[in-house]
């Protein structure tokens, strides 16, 4: 038994076709928030009363995106990135390569950052991938514990630093603020080289900025991994222990995200409201929701192993790097200055409308790629690149 077996379930050596799927569910999950950055002013993604929200069924579709899918397939993304990194280590990936793939990584996110998505999330999972194996001699208990105190330290964290936020901070990125606003619109109708001398620009500051979500996405990646070495996510518990935690999970987690969004409409969308929210009250709820949805759809996979369903997801959950880079590739095409230009030009339902084009082009296009050339570009040149690092040709 390998390293990080010591403590729990041994990783496995094979692809599993369910974690897979649930990798393609997560990004195809991802691509149905990310959508809003490219199409909507930045303040709207989490504030629908500031722009884009045109009829009553735009602001459910906040609430049911805000309780359902906020945040939540990002956290899956971090549990099944966490449990990757895992099962690498137990390969017998060491210090050297696995911090050459985390600074690849953390390239690849700020190339994807500058040119594509703002909000890219491969910077903070290189950033909290570098201390993961440091965790992973832990048995789940222990794991439990450490993202327990990961999670206090982003709320923590996050109300300190709302506390010396000034209220015309809040209004200009989380309100309807003219001033903020015209400056949003502005930045999502610039040519690509303004972006990219003003993304390089704000590089140290943006630094700063990511590395806020180290301790909550490390918590996440150590959820993944603690399921594991449960032996929950391989599906060695009893049927009635796995809808327990699927249910008791969102007993917890769904009441409070839905009283959250409540809060936030009945308070007109105030601007502090809406950052306290989203960024730091709602994200213990979202960890909670990943972890459930991890648990049920790995469950449902497991039932249906065979079908085409699964199938596809799985060829989208095997190039995931590439399919989340692709995704903001479809995008700018859309939205961007130097693509269709629709940017601030679609209600928050037509968006999500829109959203559908990646996820159905990335269940197209990933069984023929499979099948013609095996794995995805970008995950060949991230393990190409680390190889290259470290002198490692095997």
């Amino acid at each position: 038994m390998g390293r990080a077996g010591e403590t729990g379930l041994p990783f496995p050596r094979e692809r599993i076709v369910e974690l897979d799927a649930l990798r393609g569910i997560a990004v195809i999950g991802i691509a149905w928030m990310n959508v809003y950055v490219f199409a909507l002013p930045l303040q709207a993604y989490y504030n629908p009363a500031a722009y884009g929200a045109q009829s009553a069924f735009d602001y459910a579709l906040w609430a049911v995106s805000f309780v359902l899918v906020e945040d939540k397939f990002r956290t899956l993304f971090a549990m099944l990135f966490g449990l990757g990194v895992a099962i690498m280590w137990e390969r017998g990936t060491g210090w050297r390569e696995h911090l050459a793939r985390m600074a690849l990584l953390f390239a690849i996110g700020v190339i994807h950052a500058t040119l594509l998505a703002s909000n890219d999330i491969l910077r903070v999972y290189a950033l909290a991938g570098l201390a993961l194996p440091l965790l992973l001699q832990l048995g789940w208990h222990g794991l439990g514990l450490a993202m327990t105190a990961l999670v206090a330290i982003h709320l923590g964290g996050g109300y300190v630093w709302l506390a010396n936020r000034s209220p015309e901070f809040f209004a200009l990125n989380f309100g309807a603020h003219p001033d903020g606003l015209a400056y949003a619109l502005e930045l999502g109708r610039e040519s690509i080289g303004d972006r990219i001398v003003r993304r390089l620009a704000s590089l140290p500051a943006t630094l700063a900025a990511i590395s806020a979500g180290v301790p909550i996405n490390l918590a996440s990646m150590l959820a993944g991994v603690a399921l594991w070495k449960s032996g929950l996510l391989p599906l060695r518990w009893s049927r009635g222990r796995v809808l327990g935690l699927i249910v008791l999970c969102c007993l917890v987690a769904l009441p409070a995200l839905a009283l959250i969004a409540f809060s936030a409409h009945s308070l007109a969308f105030d601007p502090q409201v809406v950052a306290r929210n989203a960024l730091v009250l709602s994200a213990p709820f979202d960890l909670l929701m990943g972890v459930a949805y991890a648990v049920a759809m790995l469950a449902l996979f497991t039932r249906i192993r065979d079908s085409l369903g699964v199938r596809l997801l799985a060829a989208a959950g095997r190039l995931s790097l590439t399919n989340y880079l692709m995704t903001s590739l479809v995008f700018s095409a859309l939205f961007a200055s130097w693509g269709a230009g629709l940017f601030a030009a679609v209600s928050r339902s037509e968006a999500l409308l829109l959203s559908l084009v990646p996820a159905a082009l990335m269940l197209v296009w990933s069984p023929l790629w499979l099948r013609l050339y095996g794995p995805g570009p970008t995950e060949r040149l991230w393990r190409a690149g680390a190889r290259a690092i470290t002198g490692r040709h095997a």
